[in-house]
């Protein structure tokens, strides 16, 4: 069977490229075709792997500005030449499902979540931009919409990575999906010997994720909270945090991994399509205060994995690092639930679902 595998771009390492990472696994003579690839941010993570990139990769800087190439990113897929495969399996969040396949061709696609900035997250995004920016933003997604929705019936199979994302892909693309929740590297996350005096939050500094409703929560209850990551927001949170916030910027893995295991608990103040660093933080057996909303829902079991807030504001927050203090966690039975999401687990459900689908598929095509 002739597999290719698509994917947004590979340029900074995050949870839908962990994804694709075991994607490859299952099937190691697949190529990757994606928008744009960085080498360097990579590694060594798709080691002997054939990737093709689209006509973007030749724009100077393209990598680090991807973001605004977003225009440009349907012709990019279409641009891709799939016709040779049997099976096409894509790692959606913005256009990758809408490479144009053959009849013949199976195409199942997983969605991390519909294009969040032309549908759920619209308006704030629209209206946080400069006046003169919003009416030309209100047309480019105007248009970005009905090619999402219109390419939804590129697709013949969709799985979605949490009930949260299969709910918009009923809303917005009124299809169907089967939910494979996204997997979290359980091995490399151990619980500690201790725990120090400090909550942890993790992740890409971006707006969304509100990690500056934790700056102020902890400005306020004067707990130390240490920040491990980068992004756009840094300057931004940076202004009013007080000495007890600690920020890190990138960390390696094997730092991660001993934050993880050593803090009172880990702060997730968003509201995510699912989100992985909350199971990170129970692989290593430490409980998660986690905004009530999202995939949280799906991962954290209220009382015994961690704890939830109801409102996204900083009082909301504080009332729910306090009422963990009284709650007994068991590390080892966190970390059991986290087990549960493990990579093993992910990649015997993808492979069972594509095996099943292409039996059904033949079934359909006759061939």
């Amino acid at each position: 069977m002739r597999v290719a595998l698509v994917h947004e771009f590979l340029v900074t390492w995050g949870g839908s490229d962990l994804v694709v990472q075991k994607f490859a696994e299952i099937y190691p003579d697949a190529p990757i075709y994606t928008a744009l690839y960085d080498r360097g941010a990579m590694g060594s993570r798709f080691p002997g792997r054939v990737i093709k990139t689209s006509f973007l990769q030749r724009i100077p800087c393209a990598a680090r500005r991807h973001r605004l190439l977003m225009p440009f990113f349907p012709l990019a897929f279409e641009g891709f030449d799939l016709s040779g495969y049997d099976l096409v399996l894509s790692s959606h969040h913005m256009a990758a499902k809408g490479v144009i396949t053959a009849p013949r061709t199976c195409h199942v696609c997983f969605v991390h979540t519909p294009m969040r900035y032309a549908w759920d997250m619209y308006h704030d995004f629209v209206g946080r931009q400069r006046r003169v920016l919003r009416f030309p933003m209100r047309v480019l997604f105007h248009y970005l919409r009905g090619w999402d929705v219109a390419t939804a019936g590129r697709v013949d199979y969709f799985i979605a990575n949490s009930r949260n994302v299969a709910n918009r892909i009923a809303k917005y693309y009124r299809r169907d999906a089967v939910v494979v929740h996204s997997p979290v590297e359980a091995s490399r996350f151990f619980t500690g010997a201790g725990v120090d005096d400090y909550y942890l939050a993790a992740g890409r500094l971006v707006r969304y994720k509100r990690i500056d409703l934790a700056v102020e929560a902890f400005n306020r209850l004067g707990r130390r909270l240490v920040i491990a990551g980068a992004g756009p927001e840094t300057g931004r949170l940076r202004g009013p945090a007080k000495g007890n916030v600690e920020f890190r910027g990138f960390v390696s893995d094997e730092e991660l991994a001993g934050l993880y295991s050593r803090c009172r608990g880990f702060i997730f103040p968003g509201e995510e399509d699912f989100g992985i660093t909350p199971l990170e933080a129970q692989a290593s057996g430490r409980p998660v205060i986690a905004y009530r909303a999202g995939g949280a829902l799906e991962t954290v079991v209220e009382g015994e994995t961690g704890v939830f807030f109801d409102e996204q504001t900083p009082e909301s927050l504080m009332r729910a690092v306090e009422a963990a203090d009284g709650v007994r966690f068991d590390p080892e039975r966190i970390r059991a639930h986290a087990l549960g999401f493990d990579v093993a687990v992910f990649k015997e459900k993808i492979g069972n679902f594509v095996e099943e689908k292409m039996k059904e598929w033949k079934g359909k095509t006759g061939i």
